[in-house]
């Protein structure tokens, strides 16, 4: 094959046409079309304004709070007297006739927090008044006595004392020890004398010496002092003997005080269970027979010194 020369015309390259570039066009962006809102009406702004008030308020928490409390406790008891109801705080059951409640107490509680005791409350249920444990017998005075008369009284409850009977010593003595020990003043709850024991003596005896102790202290005081007893021992030994006097009768778990309709209770022990914020132990719990106007006609008026 004969060779081409280098400069042959026929080893030139043609140069080939481009064609023109064609500019690209940037996609169209669209943009959205924003609508104006129109104003909301002045009554509707009130409106939810208002809305917000009601959410955001406590009471209405409140209310709705406690209407899921009532309708829960409502099935809880489904059966159960509805006048005899279980408080959850106090972890006992409570007759609902009642609207004064109160708690007696002794050396057995302990040191109590009486601000918190003053502060405890279910529903319409609440501590109002306490009995203090004072004395007992001739020589026994209740270590905590002092500092329970001092700080109950400070946090708001009123208050009253009681000392524990023996019906083999004199009832004379035993008053004296116990007024010694205790100062009534105005607006503090009568005396209370404690007797659920014949301690060995014969019924009349227990009654000879009981009389003396409450002569004495109504004597020295002016105020009809308060007998405490257990259902049974009252009517076994007291009944007939001391009607006269306002009475304090215990009667645990029960929805209603089983006594006759003349007798002259006015507080009645009915749990001796209860669980109280401030008090470490167990503590009996109490119903006053009566509403608050006649609460506070029992209390004492204007006291002279004995």
């Amino acid at each position: 094959m004969p060779l081409v020369p280098p400069d042959s015309p026929l080893l030139k390259k043609t140069p080939v046409a481009r064609k023109p570039a064609v500019a690209r066009k940037k996609p169209a962006v669209k943009r959205k079309v924003v609508k104006k809102k129109k104003p909301l009406a002045l009554e509707w702004k009130f409106a939810i304004v208002g809305l917000m008030l009601i959410l955001l308020s406590p009471f209405y928490y409140g209310y709705i709070i406690k209407g899921f409390s009532s309708t829960w406790r409502w099935v809880k008891e489904w059966g159960q007297d509805p006048n005899y109801r279980t408080y959850s705080s106090f972890d006992i059951r409570i007759p609902k006739k009642h609207s004064i409640h109160g708690i007696d107490v002794s050396y057995y509680q302990g040191k109590i927090d009486w601000r918190k005791v003053k502060a405890m409350k279910e529903d319409e249920v609440s501590v109002k008044f306490a009995f203090i444990k004072a004395t007992e017998g001739i020589l026994s005075v209740d270590p905590y006595f002092q500092r329970n008369w001092r700080e109950a009284a400070k946090a708001g409850i009123v208050c009253g004392a009681y000392h524990f009977f023996r019906p083999q010593k004199s009832g004379e003595w035993q008053a004296k020890f116990f007024l010694q020990t205790v100062k009534f003043e105005e607006g503090d709850l009568p005396p209370v004398v404690d007797i659920e024991q014949l301690n060995g003596v014969d019924p009349a005896s227990m009654r000879k010496e009981l009389q003396e102790f409450i002569s004495y202290v109504e004597k020295k005081t002016k105020v009809k002092p308060i007998i405490y007893s257990g259902l049974t021992f009252y009517k076994d030994y007291l009944k007939g003997h001391f009607d006269e006097y306002p009475l304090w009768i215990a009667h645990y778990h029960q929805a209603k005080l089983k006594v006759s309709g003349d007798t002259n209770w006015f507080f009645w022990q009915h749990s001796d269970k209860a669980r109280i914020t401030g008090i470490n132990h167990v503590v009996d719990f109490n119903a006053f027979n009566g509403d608050s106007t006649a609460f506070e006609r029992l209390r004492i008026p204007k006291i002279l010194s004995y």
